[in-house]
């Protein structure tokens, strides 16, 4: 990733979020407004939207948006659990262009939502929406340049209480940074959580970096195409000791495909996990408790 381009995954992250609200009703989980910002447009009204929504059903799309939508929903149902027990402390790692400070924030009244991302993609996103007056505290960081080892001190500049429990989610990063920066990442989340804390994280399997199927291999080419390859991915087998070494306890370890089918009517389901049509199948969804 260039030091002065906002990421683009990123923004087709975004975009599949927003262009979930053209699925039908019985399938959307999860509204984000904001999304088709990053990349310059609006959900298009009248026969347009019709349009779209039809194009949205193409299975050239259809898979990336549902998947999104599944993604989405499980982390929303994360932070919401975490703030009705009471966390008052949300840090989103590798922001990005989530809008959960926006899109939640009746659910999350109270707590502080700490934004810590690369600079060129964290000024796109606040001139996007700088008029929707976003509540989130923004901290700049280069995971692979600035020592991880100063971000507690830096989110405690910001307001950060570490004596408190804090829900960190570290949404579509890991794949792409050096196992280095992975284990300062995490160590510095241990640095600043209290007893209680929680973070997310989602990942890819190593088999799947290493050995990966046709359409991750096709995937891969696209987001390495842009700037952004994926180098880094865990065993699923390896990955609770992995985090009791650093303090924290795997509490669940799911698959985006399985979670689909938990959420999604069968044939909808079907469009993010059916053999032949994968596109979340490798990724995976951990939650850990400190």
């Amino acid at each position: 990733m260039r030091d002065d381009v906002p990421s683009r995954t990123a923004a087709l992250v975004a975009a599949a979020r927003t262009l979930g609200a053209l699925l039908p009703d019985h399938v959307r989980l999860a509204d984000d407004p904001y999304g088709l910002g990053f990349v310059g447009g609006a959900l298009p009204r009248g026969r347009a939207a019709a349009a779209a929504a039809w194009a949205v059903r193409l299975p050239v799309i259809r898979p990336w948006v549902l998947y999104m939508q599944v993604r989405t929903r499980i982390l929303d149902d994360v932070a919401r659990a975490f703030a009705r027990a009471g966390g008052r402390q949300l840090v989103l790692l590798g922001a990005g262009y989530d809008c959960r400070a926006l899109r939640l924030a009746p659910e999350l009244a109270g707590a502080t939502v700490f934004e810590v991302d690369h600079p060129a993609t964290q000024g796109h996103k606040r001139r996007v929406l700088a008029a929707a007056a976003s509540p989130a505290r923004y901290l700049t960081w280069d995971f692979e340049r600035r020592p991880m080892a100063e971000l507690p001190a830096a989110l405690a500049a910001a307001g950060h209480d570490p004596t408190a429990p804090t829900l960190t989610l570290w949404e579509g990063v890991t794949m792409y940074l050096t196992e280095a920066a992975i284990d300062a990442s995490v160590r510095a989340v241990g640095g600043y959580s209290a007893p209680g804390s929680q973070l997310a994280i989602t990942y890819f399997t190593r088999a799947e970096v290493d050995r990966p199927s046709l359409v991750t291999r096709l995937t891969a080419g696209l987001v390495a195409g842009i700037g952004e390859p994926w180098t880094f991915g865990w065993e699923p087998a390896a990955l609770p000791a992995w985090l009791a070494a650093r303090g924290f306890a795997l509490a669940r370890d799911v698959t985006i495909s399985d979670q689909a089918r938990a959420l999604l009517p069968g044939r909808w389901a079907g469009g993010v996990g059916q053999r032949g049509r994968r596109v979340a199948v490798a990724e995976r969804i951990a939650t850990a408790t400190m």
